[in-house]
């Protein structure tokens, strides 16, 4: 065996030998950083490195001097306790240095506990398992829709989407049921450049897995219609075959690779307790002897370094040609578009459809006329329904751009079928991957099946826009159990999403275009079943108005008395109960998105919502916790309080109180009890 003692004849070992000394420095460097935080998980690392390293040193594509290249393949660590593998590889790399991983699990370092998606080859922040591989599954996605529309627009184009996607699971990712939904559906839709590396090495931090789970994953996926292998996680050759094997079959691949838990250590193979906690000193001074490695903290000698940074010349020359093709393209006719828009992020401007001033239209419809809008101008505008088309009127996008399916994956509609949290998911991970902006309806109600995935899509910064219809008890016959009360208030908590209830079918377009604009920012866009007004304002006026999140609709002649302050489909409930006050000086505002409101300057906000010298009511067919912020102590916010029940949508406004004669009794014994 090779060890630290032989160093200076490096370049003579053979490559096996220098491939099993460089894992052997990545296993030290995995357990000096864990036992340094004095935190971490250096089990999973450890019995995971032979097929990182294989992956990273022998295929993995990307530009060494530029981690955003677009047509690079995408790793994912989908099991995001393992995390100081991935950052001893990225040192490796080049793109983190040793103070990084000295520093691993401290403040404002680029090794923090779990993967984060703003360090240089992060793909996207992991940790909550299963979603990564959701994430992974949508970045394939991605991959194969934009590789297939260029094609289509021309036959020289085709190399200039051509990468896969790799994503290295733990036990623990497959007993999340969003992994396992999304592989479902990778299967079905023939996801062929998606890769998995299933590390299962039988234990987690509770145990074996034997405790909990007997599932037999290779008949589950191959139910899937995945490509399946089952190998010695720890063979090279066994695994440099899979890889192989898996990136000419046309379907989505799943390699089991069979490992051992803290593989190499001196006395602790298989221990679960290496899964969440670092090794003793005396432990990581003996595996060390084992591995032959000299008994030093944070050993990284640059003959491992410069060994695999052995084929960079390779990767930079392919780099450069590919970005010679592109700009070649790019000066195309029938290709130029295309990458303006999809590569370069460039979003064409529309105009907003036209809707009948006063019609009675729900938001939910107009939702899916502004999309067929958009969508006509912007071919990366993808996405579907978790199987509620009719309900969230994304069916007419899906008859004119078809399904993407195994057999046609230049379709723009994703068929998700029953799956909520996947679907959310995996819009993170396509809009993660660049080139598209993704889209997913559902039901307001099924927001929380959505919930981890909303909160991830928000701390990554990530375009996705989700269509939550049936946005309050006006759902009606279907109950308690359909009509969400708590839902948009609870959306609002999560920082860095915008929650859009829009007032009608003109604001809908407008906060449609200002989610697309979106960049850094996922939105929600709340939207009722029942029919609202339409407004009588132009879109000039209105484009200007909602991107300030709130505005006033209607004001009175005298400076006012008392202030609405209503979302959604209890705008119209305001102006007309205001029209049964005129003996009251008031004011109504529209406040589509309480987040944007927020951020406007303090001029603006008093200007529209003083602080003093006047009563403010708001009005929000949901809980009214939270609406005190603008209420204020002597003020009245009407909502829902309380579960709904099954009835007409109108039965249940007049006995919610949602009617104006009702709202105004109630404003009214209010400001009685002020007198």
């Amino acid at each position: 065996m090779k060890t630290y003692q032989h160093i200076d004849n490096f370049s003579q070992w053979s490559k096996d030998d220098k491939d099993q000394y460089s894992i052997a420095v990545i296993k030290g460097l995995v357990m000096d950083a864990t036992r340094e935080a004095n935190s971490g998980h250096p089990g999973g690392p450890l019995s995971c490195a032979d097929f990182a390293y294989v992956l990273y040193r022998y295929y993995l594509k990307f530009d060494p001097k530029n981690p955003e290249w677009f047509d690079r393949d995408r790793f994912i660590l989908s099991g995001g306790h393992m995390s100081m593998v991935q950052y001893a590889l990225l040192l490796l790399v080049g793109w983190l240095d040793l103070e990084d991983i000295k520093n691993f699990r401290q403040l404002n370092s680029n090794t923090p506990g779990h993967p984060e998606v703003e360090i240089a080859g992060v793909e996207c922040t992991t940790g909550p398992l299963g979603q990564g591989f959701a994430m992974g599954t949508g970045m394939a996605h991605a991959e194969a829709y934009l590789r297939n529309i260029f094609i289509k627009s021309s036959s020289k184009a085709s190399k200039l989407v051509d990468h896969f996607t790799y994503v290295l699971a733990s036990d623990g990712d497959l007993q999340e049921p969003v992994a396992l939904g999304s592989a479902s559906l990778a299967g079905h839709l023939g996801l062929s450049k998606l890769i998995v590396f299933y590390d299962a090495n039988d234990a987690q931090i509770s145990g074996h897995t034997n405790r909990s789970d007997s599932t037999n994953y290779k008949k589950i996926f191959e139910g899937f219609n995945w490509h399946v292998q089952e190998i010695n996680g720890h063979d090279h050759s066994k695994i440099k075959e899979a890889i192989d094997l898996a990136k000419v079959d046309n379907r989505p691949s799943i390699i089991i690779g069979n490992t051992i838990m803290a593989k190499g250590t001196a006395s602790m193979e298989g221990d679960h307790n290496t899964h969440g906690a670092p090794l003793p000193q005396k432990e990581i001074d003996r595996t060390k002897e084992k591995l032959g490695l000299p008994n030093e903290k944070f050993y990284y000698p640059d003959e491992i370094k410069e060994y695999f940074q052995s084929r960079y010349s390779k990767l930079s020359s392919m780099v450069r040609s590919w970005n010679a093709e592109k700009d070649n393209l790019a000066s195309l006719q029938e290709t130029s578009s295309l990458i303006s828009i999809c590569i370069d992020n460039r979003i064409p401007k529309s105009d907003y459809p036209s809707f009948i001033d006063g019609e009675s239209l729900a938001t939910r419809k107009a939702f899916g006329a502004t999309l067929d809008k958009f969508a006509s101008l912007i071919p990366n505008l993808i996405g579907g329904s978790a199987d509620l088309e009719p309900s969230n009127y994304t069916g007419n996008f899906a008859k004119i751009y078809k399904d993407f399916s195994k057999n046609n994956q230049s379709g723009r509609n994703i068929p998700f079928g029953v799956r909520e949290f996947p679907m959310a998911a995996m819009m993170n991970g396509m809009s993660l991957h660049g080139g598209v902006i993704p889209f997913g309806g559902t039901f307001l109600v099924f927001a929380d099946y959505e919930r981890p995935a909303l909160r991830l899509g928000a701390l990554q910064n990530t375009r996705v826009i989700h269509e939550f219809t049936h946005d309050s008890f006006y759902v009606g016959e279907d109950g308690p159990t359909h009509q969400p009360i708590e839902h948009a208030m609870s959306l609002r908590t999560i920082p860095n999403l915008n929650v859009f209830r829009p007032a009608d079918a003109k604001e809908t377009a407008v906060c449609f275009r200002i989610a697309l604009e979106n960049k850094h920012t996922p939105s929600a866009l709340l939207l009722t079943r029942q029919g609202v007004p339409v407004l009588e304002h132009s879109y000039d006026i209105l484009d200007k108005n909602v991107r300030k999140g709130a505005y006033i609709v209607h004001d009175s002649e005298k400076a006012p008395e008392l202030i609405f302050i209503a979302t959604g489909s209890e705008v119209s409930l305001a102006l007309e109960t205001s029209k049964l006050m005129s003996d009251k000086n008031i004011r109504v505002i529209s406040m589509p998105c309480m987040e944007i409101f927020d951020k406007q300057n303090d001029e603006y906000k008093s200007s529209i919502i003083p602080s003093r010298g006047c009563l403010r009511v708001t009005m929000e067919a949901g809980i009214t916790q939270g609406w005190e912020k603008f209420s204020g102590v002597n003020g009245l916010s009407i909502g829902i309080d309380h579960y709904g029940a099954s009835a007409p949508g109108k039965v249940l406004a007049k006995e919610f109180g949602f009617t104006p004669e009702k709202i105004e009794k109630k404003i009214r014994d209010h400001l009685d009890t002020l007198l």
